[in-house]
């Protein structure tokens, strides 16, 4: 984290890069990961190339704007979080009208990628749209905000396999019901980092809801997720690879659950838990890969 006289040092581009999260890179990686999984498995690990290329650019313009919209509800809210007290609208590192500027290239930028598309994958990115400006909102009026996020991950999958075949077909449903519990899941555990912050500030995250059921309930999760990439693979016929890949991720799941359990975390163990779940999700994507083509 950049101390104040470093924040003051801080070239403007390398602020506006802060301010989409670029630095952290594990955030935009977990957008990805979902919708190349939709994009391999429907098209049996070969779809065409130029297409993963605008699955990968599109998925880094819409998390960059989704960051940009997120910081611009929360900046008056950011400063009093240790966690986010430094973000550039936060910290007042940038003005509110630059962030708009920012958000609004970010959702051109994807707009543009997304006219790649066919009509019905063009559709699905616009009825995303909504559902990105809304989740910060969310925290303020739904007790369970992160299910507003995590249906706005499963558009990723709706997107990405229309992409392929213009069609939502039950294997399509159950990798879209996966990513939603998936998230709900890893975005929960990075909620839990904040949970003194939130109560005191007053706004909600699933964390607070499940209360000291928070790990229980993401056992569940975690445990529902594994269910359906079963029932995934075994409709689509994955060979041996997927479900190696999809045992490590559920003894990855597991030790998570096992050490969510246990009090008095630090608040780190959170956030680490959080970018494990990107090298999960990677496990799993070269699993559906390899399980799809041999």
């Amino acid at each position: 984290m950049l101390n104040p006289q470093e924040l003051k040092q801080e070239p403007v581009w390398l602020t506006i890069i802060r301010l989409l999260r670029w630095h952290k890179p594990e955030g935009r990686l977990i957008l990805m990961i979902p919708a190349l999984w939709a994009v391999f498995l429907a098209a049996s690990g070969k779809p065409p190339l130029p297409l993963v290329g605008v699955i990968v650019l599109g998925t880094l313009a819409t998390s960059a704007a989704g960051c940009v919209v997120n910081d611009l509800w929360d900046r008056n809210i950011d400063p009093e979080v240790e966690r986010t007290r430094n973000r550039p609208l936060a910290s007042r590192a940038l003005s509110i009208k630059v962030g708009i500027v920012v958000a609004i290239v970010s959702l051109v930028c994807a707009a543009a990628l997304a006219l790649y598309l066919n009509p019905l994958s063009f559709w699905l990115s616009v009825a995303a749209v909504p559902v990105i400006l809304f989740y910060p909102g969310a925290k303020r009026v739904f007790p369970v905000p992160q299910l507003v996020l995590s249906i706005a991950w499963g558009f990723a999958v709706l997107i990405s396999w229309s992409a392929v075949t213009p069609t939502l077909s039950q294997p399509t449903w159950l990798l879209w019901g996966a990513t939603i519990l998936w998230t709900l899941g890893f975005d929960t555990v990075y909620a839990m980092s904040d949970r003194e912050d939130d109560r005191r500030i007053g706004v909600n995250s699933s964390a607070l809801f499940f209360g000291h059921y928070a790990p229980t309930a993401i056992g569940i999760f975690f445990v529902t997720t594994v269910i359906l990439l079963i029932r995934l693979g075994l409709l689509i016929n994955l060979n041996f690879t997927f479900w190696v890949s999809l045992g490590i991720a559920t003894i990855a799941w597991s030790w998570q659950y096992l050490r969510l359990r246990k009090q008095d975390l630090p608040n780190s163990e959170y956030g680490q838990m959080f970018r494990q779940n990107v090298w999960i999700g990677f496990i799993l994507l070269a699993g559906m890969i390899a399980g799809s083509l041999f």
